[in-house]
Parts: C-alpha cells; structure tokens; sequence
C-alpha cells in the first residue's frame, strides 16, 4: 500500500469529562502523534427528537443528564486542546467537512514532541485532575444507588415505591454531582493533597448518608 498517505485513528465516544479526552491526549504526545478533537454541539432538543428514532433509545433522563455534564473544549483556558473543533450545524453541512479537513490537516502538520511545554503540561494536569476526581465519584455514587435499590428490595417495597426511590436516588445523584463540579473544594483538594490518596474519597461518604437517609424513609 501507499505508506506516505496518513492514517486516522478515530475515537468516537461522548468523552465527557474533559479529564477522559486528557488521557488520550497524553498518550498521543507519549508517542509522538497528532492530536485533534471534534465536539458535536447538538441542541439537547434534536437529541432528543434523533433518539426517539434509534432501535434502542436511552431514556431521556440519560440524555439530559449527559447535557449538563458534558464538558465542551476550551481553547482559552486549556493550551492542549488548541486543536480543537466545535460544531454547532445540527444536520451537518458542506462547511462542516471542509472545517474538519483544514483541522486534520493542521493536526498532521504539527506532531506533539513528549514531554515539550512542562509548563502547559502542570497546568493541564491541575486543570484535568478535579474532573478525574468527579468521574471517580460519579462511578461510586452509581454502586452506591445499585447497593441502595437492592436493599430496598430486600426489605419487600412495592414497586410503585421502588419506582419513585429509584427516581429520587438518581436526581439526589445528579445534584450532588452538578454541585460537586460547581464548587472548588474538590478541586482544592485533588490538587494540593498526597498524590497517592483519592481526595474523592472524602466526599463519597457523604453520598452515601443522603443515600441512606432516603431509603430510610422507604423501609
């Protein structure tokens, strides 16, 4: 085959947390690679209309939820995703494809070196470690809520109670994720304490209180 034609490795995901698209970053820059992201800037209403037409749509909760969390690029405060393209064209357009060639082009001009800018490296790493921390307790407040409902069921509430703990579980979750990401002392902590302790590990327990106070209420 012809080896001077470039070769494309596309990750197609949500990537939601900023510190997920960091990641793949840093191994790009590990070896050397070009690095480009584009992010689909879709209106929460067509999300909704295109999932209603899908085989197996997710519940809307999802998709609303999966709105606010999700974290758009920002050139301005994050030096490592200058390369970055946001689309706003719901239906995709001509536009659009000649934007993503002229990124791609740029991406493939300007390989990383590993280990250039320390500078703009530590403050990526301050800028990504706070939402690694998020995810991190956002997937120990999912086995939390799991670990709630089966004690629930365990103690024989009706469905209809079951439905609505389910339901109170899942918006307690979200709030204190959205509040945990709006306030700073997370951020605080994961970027000034031990970097072998999980500072999200502080704040888990007090999920799991509300948690329990609320299946309480159901018992």
């Amino acid at each position: 085959g012809d080896t001077t034609r470039p070769f494309y490795l596309i990750l197609d995901d949500n990537f939601y947390y900023r510190s997920m698209r960091y990641e793949v970053y840093q191994l790009a820059r590990k070896y050397s690679l070009s690095y480009c992201q584009i992010f689909l800037d879709c209106p929460l209403e067509c999300c909704l209309q295109r999932n209603c037409l899908r085989s197996h749509p997710v519940a809307d909760e999802t998709i609303c939820l999966m709105a606010r969390k999700i974290e758009m690029p920002d050139v301005k405060k994050n030096a490592w995703e200058r390369n970055s393209l946001i689309l706003r064209s719901a239906d995709g357009a001509l536009e659009d494809d000649k934007q993503i060639i002229v990124l791609l082009a740029s991406a493939l001009e300007n390989p990383m070196k590993p280990n250039e800018e320390n500078t703009e490296q530590k403050d990526a790493d301050r800028a990504a470690c706070a939402a690694s921390a998020v995810h991190r307790v956002d997937q120990a407040c999912r086995r939390i809520v799991s670990l709630a409902m089966k004690d629930a069921k365990d103690h024989n509430i009706l469905p209809g109670a079951m439905k609505s703990l389910a339901e109170e579980l899942n918006r307690l979750k979200a709030e204190f994720l959205e509040d945990l990401r709006q306030g700073d002392n997370l951020k605080k902590q994961t970027c000034t304490e031990d970097k072998h302790l999980d500072p999200a590990a502080s704040v888990i327990p007090s999920f799991q209180n509300k948690a329990t106070t609320l299946v309480n209420k159901y018992i």
